[in-house]
Order: structure tokens, then sequence, then C-alpha cells
């Protein structure tokens, strides 16, 4: 039951409301949202964390990659989003994706624009992808009072340095360093880690090494939480079919019928009638 159904108007999920659920085990759910309309229907629908990813440049910009996005577009997006979620219950937390290049270059640019998004869009916090690497940014972002969310496993901002969408991690020694960065990020003080396209076990294994939240997308069920790119989970992506996918819905289809009724009650000259006229 959502809060809007109850009449209860539920507090806004923080940092320490993540932890307390993963300390009660009680799970995470997250959806990746882009616009007003769909982060209204979102927050009143129940969910934890709303992700401003950078996956709009995919879904909804048509590239091919994360990379070509930029701040400017995530800032757009994510003030939308802000918006929604003032606009119905207030409860979910709101993260923004820090775009390719938006941090790094230096310690001190990724400081200037992940404060950039917070003073402009009024959200809870930034994700940054990458472990060691980044370790000393995400401390130095986190040290000025802007919380971070990691990303570890498969960084689709890391796409071309792969080579392939495959499952990260899967040799020993690439889980060794995984489990290291995790460690990492938790230091320099992420409050989360999102853990994406890596082997259940581990990704189960990395859960129980660190204290903050592991969120994952396509790591099992023995992660804190789970999130999916919403285009995915309604069924509005029809080309992309992994595995970790589950469709809850078949909006593509939905869409498509009402279009096409749409168009023919136009073309044969049955909308609008009469009633729906002034």
């Amino acid at each position: 039951m959502s809060s809007r159904e109850s009449g209860k108007k539920l507090p806004h999920v923080t940092t320490r409301k993540l932890r307390e659920m993963k300390g009660q085990g009680e799970k995470i759910a997250m959806l990746t949202c882009y616009d007003y309309t769909t982060a209204r229907i979102l927050d009143r629908s129940g969910v934890d964390i709303l992700l401003v990813g950078d996956s709009a440049s995919n879904v909804f910009s048509g590239h091919d990659t994360t990379l070509p996005i930029t701040i400017e577009e995530m800032i757009y997006h994510a003030k939308a989003v802000v918006r929604g979620v003032q606009a119905e219950t207030s409860r979910a937390m709101v993260i923004i994706d820090m775009p390719f290049m938006s941090y790094q270059l230096s310690s001190e640019e990724a400081l200037r624009n992940a404060g950039m998004i917070m003073k402009d869009n009024e959200c809870d916090a930034v994700k940054l992808e990458g472990g060691k690497v980044i370790a000393d940014t995400v401390k130095r972002i986190t040290d000025v009072g802007i919380p971070v969310m990691g990303h570890l496993g498969l960084t689709p901002q890391s796409i071309y340095k792969f080579g392939s969408y495959k499952v990260r991690a899967r040799e020993e020694k690439e889980a060794e360093e995984l489990l290291r960065d995790a460690a990492l990020l938790e230091k320099a003080g992420a409050f989360a880690v999102v853990l994406e396209k890596i082997p259940a076990d581990l990704a189960a294994k990395v859960t129980e090494s660190i204290s903050i939240p592991t969120i994952g997308i396509g790591a099992g069920c023995g992660c804190d939480g789970q999130v999916l790119v919403i285009n995915d989970m309604l069924g509005l992506n029809t080309e992309f079919h992994p595995r970790f996918v589950r469709k809850y819905a078949d909006l593509d289809t939905v869409v498509h019928d009402a279009v096409s009724r749409y168009v023919e009650d136009v073309r044969k000259g049955d909308f609008p009638t009469e009633r729906e006229s002034y």
C-alpha cells in the first residue's frame, strides 16, 4: 500500500534510513527516473530511491552509451525529478549520476561539479563510478557534506575500456579487487554502493563485508536492495533483454495500441465528438 492510499505521510528516505534498512534486513527498492510525471508516480508508489541515471543518455536521448550526456543535461533531468517528488509525498531519496568526465580529472573539479549538482537541484546525493582510482575524490566530496553513492562491477562509463557488457569479476583477481574497492569506498565515506552485473555469490560476499548498503543490478538477491532502469522494467525498451531485467508491464504494446486507436479515430472523424468539443 502506498502512502497516498494509507493517508499517512512517510518520512523522507535518508542515508541514515538506508543504513537502518540494511541493519534490519529490509530490502531497498531503487529505480531510475528522468522526468517530473514519472517521479510523481514512483514516489507515491513507495520507491525508496530515484536515481537520475546517466542512462538517460541511452533511453531518453538515444545514444549507444552513457558517455555523451553532459552535466547540464543531467541537471535538467534532476530538476524535473526533484519537483516531481516534492509534488507528491517527498519520500523518495533522489540521487544524481555524475556524468563522464565531470569527476575524473581532479578531486577539485569533482567537488565543484558535485556542489553545483546539489545546489541546483536540491537533490540528496550524487553517484560516481569506480573504486580505488576515485576513492580520494569520494573522500574529498563527502568531507564537505555531500553524500556519495559508489558503483562497482560493470561501470558503463568505462565500457570502451571493458570492450563489452559481459559480467565482471568472474576471475579471482578481479573479484578480490572489487572486494577491496568496496571497502575503500566505505572508508572514503560512501553511504552505499551499486554492484552491477557481477556473480551473485561475490555480491553477497561484498554485502556481508561492508556496513553500508549494496544495491544490485544483475548481481543476485544477496544485495541489500535492487535497481532497474525504469524503461526496461516497464517494457518500453523492446531491444534490450538481459536476464536480470524482469518486465512488470508491456507498455510498448499498450502505448502502440492506444496511439493506433487515436490515429484511426482522428482519420475517421470519430475524434473529437460533440461531447468532447466546446
